[in-house]
């Protein structure tokens, strides 16, 4: 895998070179985007990218919505109508949910043809479009299908974010946040002053560091089946956190914002089970404040949102576990959570 990052040249001009290159001389292309990246981003892409000014685009939903199987198996049938082969490489326009998707797609279509993200999103830059995690949705559960299949590049274009809400920047914030609390407290504690300060600044070396970051995670444990977990800090609680909030009478919370909450929750067990100091807990709190409202959950939406931890894909022998921290750039994985402990996390956010 190859993983472009920002530097002084273009990434958009490195990727048309390497896609000049003998290996795709034969490639055809197919540009994955959702109605967002469609009007802001395809034409800047294909501008810079010679090599995809003949390719064909699918448009699907924005968000969650379009990691659906009927939507995966509409891309698979237009494939085929369209006499896709072996060669096709699917390119990935968009955020964390156009990269499962893709992904997804392109790792089932004829047992598995190339593809490239190129994300559009902060989230989707430092983490999503990196790993080869590809997923579609099951019900109000998140990426309960899906195959492990690395993209053949992803390309980091910072420039992209200038077409994105300052929510969307939050979100990616916590996935940086809490990259850097599990492996680079120094940088943690400097993302938290700019946060803190109000200005806040998306810096492209801090986009660099946590690429590179989950890069070599993944390298080492590339099916997840062991250091990679802990990547999921937050997870287990953020995940359940944001199905929850897409249920009737509830606000929405986006994957990012979701996942800055269920910190607090793994950062509160922390102290309680590794013994973390308090101190911890309370400044990142104080940090995450700032970018999202706590909420403050009944003991009625504890036993919903348990319903869905008890659904969460690294679960064993009937446990609900977590990633928790012994230290700041120390975390244990796979601890297994008491789920009277759990609801007490939940009610203790604020």
């Amino acid at each position: 895998m190859t993983i472009i990052t920002p530097s002084k040249t273009s990434s958009l001009g490195r990727l048309n070179r390497i896609l000049s290159g003998s290996k795709y001389s034969d490639a055809r292309y197919f540009i994955l985007v959702d109605e967002n990246t469609y009007s802001h981003c395809l034409a800047k892409l294909i501008s810079n990218v010679e090599q995809l000014q003949s390719a064909e685009f699918f448009e699907v939903p924005v968000g969650e919505e379009c990691k659906d199987i009927a939507i995966a198996q509409q891309l698979w049938e237009t494939l085929l109508e369209s006499d896709a082969d072996r060669n096709t490489i699917i390119v990935n326009l968009g955020g964390g949910c156009v990269s499962d998707l893709g992904g997804f797609v392109a790792a089932g279509y004829k047992r598995g043809i190339r593809y490239i993200n190129i994300p559009t999103s902060l989230i989707g830059m430092i983490d999503a479009s990196i790993g080869g995690k590809t997923a579609v949705n099951v019900g109000a559960s998140k990426n309960q299908v899906g195959f492990f299949l690395q993209p053949e590049i992803t390309c980091i274009h910072p420039a992209f974010l200038d077409t994105l809400p300052d929510e969307e920047i939050f979100n990616g914030i916590f996935e940086m946040l809490k990259t850097f609390l599990i492996a680079d407290p120094e940088k943690y504690h400097q993302l938290c002053e700019i946060i803190l300060s109000g200005t806040l600044v998306v810096l492209p070396e801090m986009i660099t560091a946590c690429a590179e970051i989950k890069a070599a995670v993944v390298k080492q444990d590339p099916e997840d089946r062991s250091i990679r977990h802990i990547l999921n800090f937050g997870h287990t609680f953020g995940h359940a956190i944001e199905s929850f909030s897409r249920q009737p009478g509830q606000k929405p919370l986006p994957h990012g914002m979701a996942v800055g909450i269920g910190m607090v929750c793994a950062l509160y067990l922390s102290v309680q089970k590794l013994g973390l100091g308090q101190e911890h807990l309370e400044y990142y709190r104080q940090v995450a404040s700032k970018l999202v409202k706590m909420p403050q959950y009944s003991l009625a939406d504890t036993e919903q949102i348990l319903a869905f931890m008890r659904q969460d894909k690294k679960n064993a022998d009937g446990e609900i576990r977590c990633v928790l921290m012994q230290e700041l750039g120390a975390p244990v994985i796979d601890l297994p959570i008491d789920e009277n402990e759990l609801r007490t996390a939940l009610l203790k956010i604020q």
